[in-house]
């Protein structure tokens, strides 16, 4: 059920009032309204993922004196106190959140409104995870009360079509490999219907085993990182409620799976989710190369104008490859205030349990 509040803090213009949790309909229409907005910024993506997870809907609506109204995508954990649990667009594995609204919007005065809100709900920790479209005047208004990290997405310009994007934008040694995937015995399949998750599950358990290898990372605890971070029920759910906006895109190798690719789309914007690879049969032949330029190209034809490849630390082997296709890091900001500073504890954590285990990070 949907709750209405007056906020006690006001503009100049008038009152503002927050309707909790916001509204489908007018989620949908403000998504479509916002030039700017992400696959993981619709209410399909809140639903799969509270489907395979412990959240619930927290949403918050912001209309504004005038008509001027604003989206923050928020979940929290199910069956917790207001006081022991967190609020947040998205929690780190669930990728980029951020508010929505339509041009022009928000003023400073309209964003500071939302980040005092936030700031005093009742929640251990509010977080943020702003897009690298996000209007700049978000990181101008930003409280010092809410602590800022900037991450790096890597987004690839598809304005003009795919042969702009393949002479222009592709670099010399991606187009190397994609024509050697293209002369191999290399087989691709694309699947809009969900019947592939399987395969690619089974390809993703592989590669986590590799990574595990790689960074010196017990095959147990990385298993047990897997079960948590990534379950199988999360790609089927994600698959289940974005239909033929997610494809499956799975290149075999003599018949066996060899490396797939998982790419969600809505509005301007194609973004590639997941990969995986069975490295002993996918790399002699650039099968990822052949998977990204097919996915690249199905994106162009639907008249996306950016590929979004996601995270990666700048400098790092994954945002080479990123690179490789054109794909240029931008950065993209997120904001938490915490009561406790749970944020820095679980880094103590992560950083000494690594140091126990000799962990390198790939």
């Amino acid at each position: 059920m949907t709750t209405v509040e007056v906020l006690a803090q006001t503009t100049t213009a008038g009152p503002v009032r927050v309707a909790s949790p916001a509204p489908r309909e007018v989620w949908w229409r403000l998504a479509e309204e916002d030039g700017a907005t992400l696959v993981t910024q619709t209410p399909s993506w809140l639903d799969a993922l509270c489907a395979a997870s412990p959240f619930e809907d927290a949403s918050r609506l912001y209309s504004f004196a005038g008509g001027r109204r604003l989206l923050v995508p928020l979940v929290r954990r199910r069956g917790l106190p207001g006081r022991l649990t967190a609020e947040e667009s998205w929690p780190s594995a669930w990728g980029i959140g951020g508010p929505l609204a339509p041009p022009g919007t928000p003023d400073g005065e309209e964003a500071l409104v939302v980040f005092r809100d936030l700031a005093r709900r009742p929640a251990l920790r509010v977080g943020l995870r702003f897009g690298p479209d996000a209007d700049p005047v978000w990181t101008s208004v930003a409280p010092p009360d809410f602590a800022a990290e900037t991450l790096t997405t890597y987004v690839l310009d598809l304005r003009g079509g795919f042969d702009a994007v393949w002479e222009h934008r592709f670099r010399g040694r991606v187009r190397r490999d994609v024509r050697k995937s293209e002369r191999s015995s290399v087989e691709v399949e694309v699947d809009r219907e969900g019947r592939l998750v399987s395969e690619f599950y089974g390809l993703y358990e592989k590669s986590m085993l590799r990574w595990a290898g790689q960074q010196h990372e017990p095959r147990a605890l990385a298993r047990l990182r897997q079960s948590r971070g990534f379950p199988r029920r999360y790609l089927e759910s994600v698959a289940d409620r974005f239909g033929t906006s997610c494809a499956v895109y799975l290149a075999r190798v003599g018949g066996e799976p060899a490396a797939g690719a998982v790419v969600l789309s809505y509005g301007d914007r194609a973004k590639y989710w997941r990969g995986a690879m069975d490295r002993d049969l996918a790399h002699p032949v650039r099968a990822n190369f052949l998977l990204q330029r097919l996915a690249i190209e199905d994106a162009c034809a639907e008249g996306r104008t950016a590929y979004v490849m996601g995270d990666s630390r700048p400098g790092s082997s994954l945002a080479h490859f990123k690179e490789g296709f054109g794909a240029e890091g931008r950065p993209s900001p997120r904001y938490r205030r915490e009561r406790l500073p749970l944020t820095e504890a679980d880094r103590f954590m992560r950083t000494t349990a690594k140091r126990l285990l000799r962990f390198r990070d790939a």
